[in-house]
C-alpha cells in the first residue's frame, strides 16, 4: 500500500540540505504540506541565513508540492513557536514533527569548552524539546502525532571526539522513552532514526568512498515510514546506506544474588551478569512489579 500523506501538515527542522531535506522533498511528494525549516548557520551553529529553506521551498513548489520557509532557531522558544505558528496560520494543524536540526562542534572531550558541550546540547536537546512542547498541545487536541527524533550510532555506541553529541543524542533516546508512554492514548507516536549518511555534517568525518555509498536520500525511507500512519512507537531505527535495523536497550536475565551480595559475589559472579543470552527490552512497568 502506497504511502499517503494527503491532508497532513509536516514540520521538518534542519531541512536546508542533507537529511532534512531529503525528509521535506519525500514528504512534500507524496502530498504533504511542510514547512521547511532552517536557520542557515554554519555546523557549529554559528550565523544564520534562510536562503537554504527558501532554495527548498523553491524545489517544492516546482514540483507541484505545497511549503513554506522558516528561518527559526530550535534552540530558540521563540523560534519554535514560529514553526508552529506558520503551520497553524497556513493549515490549521500540526501532523508530522521531524526534529532534524543540528550542530556539530567535535573535540576530544580534554579540549572541549563548556560551551561546546552546552551548545550541541541546546541544539539537539533542547531544541527538540522546544519544537515538541509546541506541537504536542495541538497533537493531543487532534488525537494524533508523529514525532521522529535523530539520534545516532555516536550516541547509542559512542565516538572519539563526540561527547558533547554523543550525550545529546543518546538523551533524545531517553526523551522518547517517556513520550511514547504519554502520547500514546492521544494516537502519537514517537520514534527514533539513526542515520549514517553523507552530508554536510559527516564530510569530514567519513572516507570519500563511505561518503558515497551512504546518501542522504536512503535514511528518507525509513524517516517516512515513522511519519506514517502506520508507525510503530518508541523503535529506534538504523538506516546507513540502504540497511536497515533496529536497535534497542536490553537487559540481560542476571543472577539474583540476594540482599546480602558484596562486592566479591558482583566480581565472582559477573561473567554470569553480563551474559546477554536471552536478554529482552524492559519497560517501568515490569520494573515496578520486581
Amino acid at each position: 500500500m502506497t504511502m499517503n500523506f494527503d491532508g497532513r501538515v509536516a514540520i521538518v527542522t534542519g531541512a536546508g540540505g542533507g537529511l532534512g531535506r531529503c525528509h521535506a522533498m519525500e514528504l512534500a511528494a507524496r502530498g504533504a504540506k511542510v514547512i521547511v525549516n532552517d536557520l542557515g548557520g554554519a555546523m557549529d551553529g554559528t550565523g544564520g541565513s534562510s536562503e537554504a529553506a527558501v532554495r527548498v521551498v523553491d524545489e517544492i513548489k516546482a514540483a507541484g508540492g505545497q511549503a513554506i520557509a522558516n528561518g527559526g532557531s530550535v534552540s530558540d522558544v521563540q523560534g519554535a513557536k514560529s514553526m508552529i505558528q506558520d503551520a497553524m496560520n497556513a493549515w490549521g494543524r500540526v501532523d508530522i514533527l521531524i526534529n532534524n536540526a543540528g550542530i556539530l562542534r567535535d573535540k576530544s572531550f580534554t579540549k572541549m569548552t563548556v560551551e561546546d558541550f552546552r551548545a550541541v546540547l541546546e541544539v539537539h536537546l533542547i531544541g527538540s524539546m522546544y519544537c515538541t512542547k509546541e506541537a504536542w498541545p495541538i497533537m493531543r487536541e487532534q488525537n494524533y502525532g508523529r514525532i521522529v527524533m535523530t539520534t545516532s550510532p555516536s550516541g547509542l555506541y559512542g565516538n572519539f571526539g563526540q561527547t558533547n553529541y554523543g550525550a545529546a543524542k543518546l538523551s533524545l533516546v531517553g526523551f522518547m522513552n517517556s513520550l511514547k508512554i504519554e502520547g500514546a492514548r492521544n494516537n502519537i507516536f514517537t520514534n527514533a532514526i539513526a542515520p549514517v549518511a553523507a552530508t554536510r555534517m559527516t564530510e569530514n568525518l567519513m572516507p570519500a568512498e563511505a561518503l558515497k555509498r551512504f546518501g542522504p536520500e536512503l535514511v528518507t525511507p525509513a524517516v517516512i515510514y515513522l511519519c506514517s500512519e502506520q508507525a510503530p512507537n518508541g523503535v529506534i531505527v538504523q538506516a546507513a546506506g540502504g540497511h536497515y535495523s533496529v536497535a534497542c536497550i536490553v537487559e540481560s536475565p542476571g543472577i539474583d544474588l540476594g540482599t546480602d551480595a558484596t562486592a566479591e559475589d558482583i566480581a565472582n559472579s559477573y561473567a554470569k551478569i553480563i551474559d546477554l543470552a536471552g536478554a529482552k527490552p524492559r519497560n517501568m512497568l515490569q520494573l515496578s512489579q520486581q
